[in-house]
Formats: structure tokens, sequence, C-alpha cells
């Protein structure tokens, strides 16, 4: 069957943008770019070909006209439906269809059609499998470094609620980049992240970190929920006492008038002074301004870390049950 696009078509794609019903007027220098042009257009070709989704589209980045129009596009694996239902999130939730073992090779194969020299992988939560996902995650790296060797691999991972296994399987897998998004500050969690839990957040990329010190971690956090300036910043402070490598912060946008509203627009000045203070905490890079998001210019993030990436030597031995039937 088709694959369905979260986004409507570019004309259109304002509507989405200006239903913000309770939240206040957007600012402007929240303006983007809208989806258009021939990159646009060859991306969403390769995607519905593949059937693979993006969390381009069925989150509603608002930076999707830039990054597709560059060429750059961060996957989604193991569906489009979610198990969870965050408060922030436009992903469809409900109950997932059946895991795709086809879609490593796949994810892979379209990697090599768009010449990506740093290819994002993210997923939906799916709480129901025993491993949350996180073999699927492993073998898309695997399969992903064999069909594109010079390419360095993010993975976006969920909690796998807590357990340390799920964990180590996709960090055997020797991703160049570990991200677990933190979202918003602990008072929050039960509103915007209901099903999950900000210790366990922090847990992950504190073990994340110590069961391969190779990795660079990272992780985002939004504003504009209701949090306060002093949160925030204890937030910024519990997570560099994890550790992190790279820290992303932005400006929430409400996808839809279902979703949680905005509370208030970041001025882009208090955005350079949050940097400012978060790298005084250590952080190594802080990507932080109203349109970041995690996966915003992701390879010159890691390359303010440390220059520019280089794959890392893995054992990669592929599962060739993951190999789809004929």
């Amino acid at each position: 069957p088709p694959v369905r696009s979260a986004l409507p078509p570019a004309g259109r794609a304002s509507a989405i943008l200006d239903r913000m019903t309770d939240s206040p007027a957007r600012p402007p220098w929240l303006k983007v770019r809208f989806p258009a042009g021939p990159n646009y257009a060859r991306l969403q070709e390769l995607m519905r070909g593949e059937q693979l989704h993006t969390v381009c589209e069925e989150a509603r980045c608002p930076n999707i006209g830039e990054c597709w129009s560059r060429g750059t596009a961060t996957f989604m694996i193991l569906g489009d439906t979610c198990t969870r239902s965050c408060g922030f999130c436009a992903v469809k939730t409900g109950r997932p269809g059946a895991v795709d073992l086809g879609e490593p090779r796949r994810v892979a194969l379209a990697i090599q059609r768009m010449g990506l020299k740093h290819a994002v992988i993210t997923s939906v939560n799916r709480d129901e499998l025993p491993d949350g996902g996180a073999g699927i995650f492993a073998e898309t790296i695997r399969w992903s470094r064999r069909l594109n060797p010079g390419t360095t691999f993010e993975v976006l991972i969920p909690d796998f609620k807590g357990e340390r296994a799920p964990l180590e399987t996709v960090l055997a897998a020797q991703p160049e980049i570990l991200n677990h998004n933190t979202e918003t500050v602990p008072r929050l969690y039960a509103t915007v992240r209901p099903q999950a839990r900000y210790e366990r957040t922090l847990e992950l990329l504190r073990v994340a970190k110590a069961i391969d010190p190779g990795a660079l971690t990272k992780t985002g956090i939004m504003v504009g929920l209701g949090e306060t300036n002093a949160e925030v910043l204890d937030t910024v402070r519990d997570i560099a006492a994890q550790g992190v490598d790279i820290l992303t912060v932005g400006q929430y946008l409400r996808p839809a008038a279902q979703y949680l509203p905005v509370v208030r627009y970041w001025h882009p000045d208090e955005f350079d002074e949050l940097k400012a203070a978060a790298l005084a905490m250590g952080f190594r890079h802080v990507e932080s301004g109203p349109l970041v998001r995690s996966s915003y210019h992701a390879e010159e993030q890691a390359g303010h870390v440390s220059g520019p990436l280089r794959p890392r030597a893995t054992n990669d031995r592929l599962n060739l049950e993951m190999l789809p039937t004929v």
C-alpha cells in the first residue's frame, strides 16, 4: 500500500504552521521555506518508492524545505505508528503493524542513492516488542555501513523502557553518534512525555557513554512549553552531569490544534544566552536556536566536536534472515 505522507502539498503547508488557536502569534524569526523544488520531489519519490518513512514528514518538521532541498533527510524506521502519545509529537499513535525485516536493507540502499556522508536514523517507540526495536536499529546500521562504507551514522533512539540490553544491542553496531532526546524539564514530563521518565532519560545517556566511550552522545530539549529559565538551566546542568557531548535546543512549534499549545516563543538572543551557559557547563558543542532540531545540520554539529567524523571500524556481519522474501 502507498506510504502516508504527514505533510500536505507544498502550497498548503502553511495551514499546518498557522493552526495555533490558543498559542501566541508566531514571531517573524520563525519563518521557514515551504517544501518545494526538484530535490524535494526527488526525495519524496525515493521514500515512496522504497516504502520508507522520514521523521521530517511524519513529525511535520519545520525545516523539511531546507533539509530536503539540500538532499538530506532523517529516516524513521519500525513503521509510522508509535506506541506512545507525547503531547508535542505529530507522529501517529496506535497499534503498530508487523516489523518489516527488509527495511534495514532498503534504508541502506536509499542512503546509497542519496549519497549521504552522514545519515540520521530514528524510530517510533515500539514498546510492544521484546527488544523495543533495537535489533532493527542494529541491522539498519550494519546494512547501511556495508553499502556505504564512507558514511557516518547517527541514531536517535527511544528509551527502551530503561532496559540495558537493547541499548547494548544498538551500541554494538557502533554508530558514531547516539542521541536520545530529553525534550523538556522534569516538571512537565507528565504532560509532554506521559509514558517517559526524566530520570530514565538521564540514566540512558549516562549508561550509553559507559558502554561505548568511543561514541558521541547527544540529546535535545524544546522550550516554549511553560518551563522557566531556571528549570531549563537545571535540566541542562543535569544533562551535562551525564557526560553528554552535544546538546541541541530549539523552540517548540505546535504541529496542529490537538497538540500542546505554545506558551511562549523564546527570542533568538535567549537561545544565544542559553548556548553560552551550556558551553560553560562542559558540553563539547551546543546548537541553540529557534528552528534547531536534533537532526538539523547534524553532520556539522558533530564536526564541531572533533573535526570531520570518520566511520568507525566495526564487525558488520549481517543477519541474512533480514533479507526480504522474493
